[in-house]
């Protein structure tokens, strides 16, 4: 669903909501409500105005970034076989079907 941004004159805040695109909001209460916040001293039937933002913009990144962060990505070259492009230290750099020893060690990335 999409995200909009609803601004109240009333008390000069900015309310981001989820809702559908038919969905019209137009009071303060409203808003609260479909934002799922407290509405605070701000009365029910207080207008609000959508307001435009910029759209959320998904950039890719890189292998070595996704590895910095502790990411494993794999990638398919053949049947069964899976290249590791974010390896670190003694991992495999192929992933292989049927070889458990080629597995990455993910035992070390994942904590609690």
């Amino acid at each position: 669903m999409p995200r909009y941004d609803y601004f109240c004159a009333d008390n000069g805040q900015t309310v981001e909501v989820i809702h559908r695109v038919d969905q019209v909001l137009e009071t303060w209460g409203e808003v609260c409500y479909a934002a799922q916040i407290s509405m605070g001293d701000t009365d029910f039937v207080a207008s609000v105005r959508k307001v435009l933002s910029a759209p959320n913009i998904s950039v890719p990144i890189g292998n070595s970034e996704l590895k910095e962060v502790g990411f494993t990505k794999l990638v398919k070259r053949d049947n069964g076989v899976y290249e590791n492009v974010t390896r670190t230290g003694d991992e495999k750099r192929y992933m292989k079907a049927g070889q458990p020893d080629s597995m990455p060690h993910l035992h070390k990335k994942i904590g609690d």
